[in-house]
């Protein structure tokens, strides 16, 4: 099995696991695997296809700037070019955005804030944060819709090999050192995030009080 077919399969596990969740409403998030450092490439889901089903038309190969590798009819996803910064900027092998309406609600509440801080939460452990009184921040960005804008900006917060950022009522986009914690990135994400979703329908004044 060649390298490209490896990482393949790899993502299509990854995809059907997240589409069995239902975080890929409307054809909605993209998600991407590196294949090789030298040159950079990866694989990335390609545009408009119906992430429940698997098939041989998921993903295709691209290049650091995010066009294709090869001859193909497949257009690489909207936001490839996030993906890109984060294979330029870290050693991460892995990233996932998805679009679920728990951190679309948030990146809304928190959004002036450009932040949304956890502290005490067990599952900050899943991004490597163990000390008693561990705080994490996941940034929220606008939502630019010109693609190399919001690149630009996304690209600020990439800083560490693992990590997160969300975007104002549009979606989170994780990054790991492999696949699996990528994965277990944004599972923890999306489990704070609705944490906090119903903490708020018990303790409204906790709106601006995460910590």
């Amino acid at each position: 099995m060649s390298r490209v077919e490896e990482k393949w399969n790899e993502l299509a596990d990854i995809k059907e696991e997240l589409a069995e969740r239902d975080w890929f409403m409307g054809t909605s998030g993209n998600l991407a695997i590196k294949v090789s450092a030298h040159p950079l490439q990866f694989l990335v889901t390609a545009s408009g296809k119906d992430k429940r089903k698997r098939t041989d038309e998921d993903f295709l190969l691209v290049d650091e700037l995010g066009h294709p590798a090869g001859e193909t009819h497949l257009k690489p996803s909207a936001e490839t070019l996030l993906h890109s910064e984060i294979y330029r900027r870290t050693k991460a092998e892995c990233s996932l955005h998805v679009h679920t309406i728990d951190n679309n609600v948030i990146s809304e509440i928190y959004g002036d804030q450009e932040a949304v801080t956890f502290k005490g939460q067990e599952l900050i452990k899943a991004f490597d944060k163990w000390e008693e009184d561990a705080v994490l921040e996941i940034p929220i960005i606008p939502n630019h819709a010109h693609i190399p804008t919001l690149a630009k900006c996304f690209s600020s917060h990439i800083h560490e090999d693992a990590g997160a950022v969300l975007i104002r009522n549009h979606g989170i986009t994780v990054w790991g050192k492999t696949s699996f914690e990528a994965k277990k990135i944004l599972e923890a994400s999306e489990f704070l995030f609705r944490y906090q979703l119903k903490l708020l329908e018990y303790k409204p004044n906790q709106l601006f009080k995460v910590v």
